[in-house]
């Protein structure tokens, strides 16, 4: 398989998850109409990318949409700081941490990210599902509120001006991890409603992970490396998450060009 492996966005997801089982090197998954890749050596399932098409969301091959109201936090420009989390975390109280901040033509805009501690029984799995259900959260490839029981669930947010879109959601073991040059990234318009202009970036890493090599189009790249505690988020860095079990990274492209790869320089 080579480097840079593109999948059509026409197939289906038991067709995309037949290649991955195949796939013993770098796979990069294309989600309609943008990207979502993990680089690495691992095999790795897919994770789910919404993205804005027109004033629907893509979510998953269904529409939704996502009001800001629910998108508490700050204005840009803050220094990232998180909160411990203890292991007794009350897993209905959700987790948010401001991933990036910063202006586009005069217009404010923040990713941020929402995190949901694993339910330790049915119980407390029920509540959570409630709390997410207040936010408009509802956790992928759970049906059942059993299914929540020991896993971690995220949401991405991306704000533009006041319009609060979901661009990334999934639920996962709270032992996974990734680990040395692993990546998963997505690419999107930072403005929503535009199919063009692909200039944000939104990913994750292993924690060990000190750079990002953020390459755009016209063949200049930004280099993201770990925030540092004094960071703060209208600077691109590496930043660790409340409650996630991976550090998390956005670039933006300059205006006129566009994403191309995205990889951990090592």
């Amino acid at each position: 398989m080579s480097t840079d492996r593109e999948m059509s966005h026409d197939m289906s997801d038991s067709d995309i998850a037949v290649l991955l089982a195949d796939a013993a090197d770098e796979v990069e998954i294309g989600i309609a109409p943008y990207q979502a890749v993990l680089r690495g050596g691992r095999r790795r399932r897919a994770r789910r990318w919404a993205v804005a098409a027109a004033t629907a969301l893509v979510l998953a091959g269904s529409s939704a949409t996502l009001a800001v109201a629910g998108l508490p936090g700050r204005d840009g420009g803050q220094v990232a700081t998180q909160p411990p989390v203890p292991a007794d975390a009350d897993p209905s109280r959700v987790l948010q941490t401001t991933l990036a901040t910063g202006t586009d033509q005069g217009t404010k805009w923040r990713v941020l990210i929402d995190v949901w501690s694993a339910p330790r029984d049915e119980k407390q799995a029920e509540a959570q599902r409630a709390a997410m259900a207040l936010r408009g959260e509802t956790p992928p490839d759970a049906h059942d509120a059993s299914d929540l029981i020991g896993k971690i669930t995220y949401f991405v947010h991306r704000d533009y001006g006041g319009e609060s879109t979901k661009v990334m959601e999934n639920t996962v073991p709270k032992t996974d991890r990734l680990t040395g040059t692993d990546l998963m990234s997505g690419s999107l318009p930072l403005e929503p409603g535009g199919t063009k202009d692909v200039r944000l970036v939104i990913g994750y890493v292993a924690k060990t992970a000190q750079r990002v090599n953020c390459t755009w189009t016209n063949e200049t790249a930004t280099v993201v490396e770990k925030a540092g505690a004094a960071t703060g988020t209208d600077v691109p860095a590496i930043r660790s998450a409340a409650g996630s079990p991976y550090n998390w990274f956005v670039c933006v492209a300059p205006k006129g060009t566009e994403y191309k790869t995205a990889e951990v320089i090592e």
